[in-house]
């Protein structure tokens, strides 16, 4: 049977499951894209981190041969554990967790964090990645993922890893030139795996992309903000725009893609070939996407705006995580998987999302314009702290 009538086997599962238990699981949604794929002729990263620990970091390091910017959590500051990143040689990878790969009883695992920062310090191409993953293959490496990656050549593929094995995909080659993940791996267990239903839904919105017009913006500003589910018929923020202030609206988001358990959201852009100056950038959205603001970060900057790092709590996911409290007031038993619309937007104006994605709209918009022309190092810090200390800002104004 092919793997795509497995999905669909596999996903009436989960539906069933998805509705009787309500706990929440560790996941992540993503996505690799070929540069032939993309607008912007760019190998392109998608990653919606879901995790319980919902305070993370974006943390520099200084590192041989290479340095590298990376997610981790608040607690991190080694930066020896991250979640997604880009090195200094353009670089980048990401993952996500695929629990139908082989497991056996006994042996390391959980070990991604670590396995995607030594990868950030050590390659250079794709081809280091694999060599790196040949490497290390044994009980010890503690992998059950889908890494994906991209270099400065304009290459991306995706790697399904287990400890004694993995699987190569050129994204390339892919139907879309793309590949969409959340919790499963194409060469793993059939119909066994998390995800499949945010798996539908991210497929549904990138065939909304017509061949080769993938946009990372739309990728950026909506798709990691999507709240539609795959089979339940749901009011929108269409329908909030329609409703007062005054009248709640709840949605159930534990299988959307936005949801209680998202942390962060990056999308790595990665070099563009035909301009020589060009450089990677990653983007990074700090804390449950409805509740905050993307920021543009450069390893050229040799840093990372202390927005996105400072203290125990770093300030952007501090702010994003007390807005968080505001469309998802209720904790007790698994309330928070329910989101009131009418706090992200109603007919009154007095709902946050608009004035979240204005100025995100104008970081963006300068961002690309900044990004024509070549700079120096001191050049990307100071812009990437201006545009971080906008987006604080903004975030500190919600109320």
């Amino acid at each position: 049977m092919h793997w795509k009538s497995h999905i669909i086997i596999g996903a009436l599962g989960w539906i069933i499951t998805a509705l009787i238990f309500s706990q929440a699981l560790e996941a992540c949604t993503s996505a690799v894209i070929s540069r032939s794929a993309s607008v912007e002729q760019v190998p392109i990263l998608w990653k919606n981190r879901d995790t319980d620990d919902l305070s993370n970091k974006v943390i520099y390091v200084q590192e041989r041969p290479y340095c590298y910017l990376g997610i981790a959590n608040a607690t991190e500051s080694s930066g020896r554990q991250v979640y997604a990143g880009l090195n200094s040689a353009g670089f980048g990878i990401m993952n996500t967790v695929a629990s139908n790969l082989p497991k056996k009883s006994g042996e390391k695992e959980d070990l991604e964090g670590i396995i995607m920062a030594d990868a950030l310090r050590t390659c250079k191409t794709i081809a280091d990645f694999e060599d790196y993953i040949a490497a290390n293959l044994g009980p010890a490496l503690g992998s059950l993922a889908n890494f994906g990656v991209l270099d400065a050549a304009g290459q991306a593929y995706l790697f399904e890893v287990h400890n004694h094995g993995y699987e190569k995909l050129n994204v390339a080659e892919a139907d879309g030139q793309y590949l969409i993940n959340t919790n499963f791996a194409r060469s793993g267990e059939p119909g066994q795996g998390e995800g499949y239903l945010r798996y539908e839904r991210a497929c549904q919105l990138f065939k909304a992309f017509e061949p080769g017009q993938i946009d990372f913006k739309t990728i950026l500003t909506s798709h990691t903000r999507d709240l539609g589910h795959a089979i339940l018929e749901q009011p929108s923020l269409m329908n909030a725009r329609n409703r007062p202030a005054s009248r709640d609206l709840w949605i159930f988001t534990r299988d959307c893609i936005n949801r209680p358990s998202t942390a962060s959201a990056v999308v790595i852009v990665g070099k563009n070939q035909s301009n020589p100056n060009a450089v990677a950038t990653l983007w990074v959205i700090p804390g449950e996407p409805v509740t905050t603001i993307a920021v543009p970060l450069w390893v050229e900057s040799g840093s990372s705006p202390e927005p996105l790092w400072d203290g125990e709590q770093a300030p952007m996911w501090n702010e994003s995580l007390r807005i968080k409290r505001m469309i998802r007031p209720h904790s007790a038993g698994n309330q928070n998987d329910y989101l009131n619309l009418i706090r992200l937007d109603n007919v009154d104006g007095t709902g946050f999302l608009p004035i979240l994605l204005k100025t995100e709209a104008s970081i963006i918009t300068e961002t690309l314009d900044f990004l024509n022309q070549s700079h120096s190092a001191d050049e990307y810090a100071a812009f990437q702290n201006k545009m971080a200390e906008r987006a604080l800002a903004t975030l500190r104004t919600i109320q």
